[in-house]
C-alpha cells in the first residue's frame, strides 16, 4: 500500500472533491484536519468518504475521558481508519478512547496517540512547562501511550529510530513533518523526505502542502509515489 496520506485541510469542500478525485491511484488515503471537519462536519466527510480512500480524521480528541469517549462513539459510524487522541490528556482519558473505538468491533479505527505537534521545538515545550528534551517527550508519551490502548502515534521524523526501539516494530507510527527536498519546509522544523523516513521506519507518511499547493498536485503526488518506489 502507498504509505502516504494527503492532508486536505480546507474549508472548500468543492476545491477538496476536485483535489482528491485528481489523486487517485497515487495516494494511499486522505488526512481530514479540524479546518475541514469543523466547516464541514460528517455531511461534508461523508462526501469525501464515498471517494473510496482510507481517512485519516485527525481531530485531536482532549478532554475528560467520558467525554472523548462519547466523542470518539459519536465518530464511529463515520467509520475512518484513523483517529487522533492528544497522549497528554493521561492514560484514563486513552483507555476510555480505546474502549469506545472497541465496541465498532473489527471495523474500529486504529487510535493515533498526539505526542509533541511538529511545529514544536525543545523552547516551545519549555515555554508551556514541559521537558525541553523533545525527543524525551515524545518517547515518553508515546509508551503511556502505547500502555493505554492506542494503535500507534503520531510523531516527527526525527523520533522514529527511538520509537521503534522503545516501542517495536508493531506500533503504528504516523509521521508529518514531511517535505520532500524539492518542497518548502514551511512551518515544520522537525522535516524529513518521504524516502528518509520510509528507511527510518515509519508506517505511513502525512504530506499536505508539497502536494496540495503544488501547481499540479497530481503530478507532484506521482512524484513522491516514484521517489518512494
Amino acid at each position: 500500500m502507498n504509505p502516504v496520506f494527503c492532508a486536505v485541510d480546507t474549508p472548500d469542500l468543492a476545491g477538496a472533491e476536485k483535489l482528491i478525485d485528481s489523486l487517485q491511484g497515487h495516494v494511499g488515503g486522505i488526512k481530514l484536519g479540524l479546518e475541514f471537519f469543523m466547516a464541514h462536519g460528517m455531511a461534508g466527510y461523508s462526501v469525501i468518504a464515498i471517494k473510496g480512500l482510507p481517512i485519516f480524521l485527525d481531530v485531536k480528541l482532549h478532554d475528560i475521558p467520558n467525554t472523548v469517549a462519547g466523542a470518539v462513539a459519536s465518530l464511529l459510524p463515520l467509520r475512518p481508519a484513523f483517529m487522533t487522541i492528544h497522549a497528554s490528556g493521561g492514560a484514563a482519558m486513552m483507555r476510555a478512547a480505546a474502549e469506545a473505538a472497541a465496541k465498532a468491533g473489527a471495523e474500529r479505527p486504529k487510535l493515533l496517540a498526539v505526542t509533541v505537534l511538529t511545529s514544536l521545538d525543545g523552547g516551545d515545550l519549555a515555554d508551556v512547562g514541559q521537558d525541553a528534551d523533545t525527543l524525551r517527550q515524545v518517547v515518553r508519551l508515546a509508551k503511556l501511550a502505547q500502555a493505554s490502548g492506542m494503535d500507534g502515534c503520531i510523531c516527527s521524523p526525527e523520533e522514529i529510530p527511538a520509537l521503534r526501539a522503545a516501542l517495536g516494530k508493531d506500533f503504528i507510527l504516523m509521521v508529518p513533518g514531511i517535505r520532500p527536498d524539492w518542497a518548502a519546509a514551511n512551518d515544520q522544523k522537525r522535516a524529513m523526505t518521504p524516502r528518509q523516513a520510509c528507511d527510518a521506519g515509519a508506517t505511513y507518511l502525512v504530506i499536505g502542502r508539497p502536494i496540495t499547493k503544488a501547481q499540479d498536485p497530481a503530478q507532484a503526488a506521482q512524484r513522491i509515489e516514484s521517489e518512494l518506489a
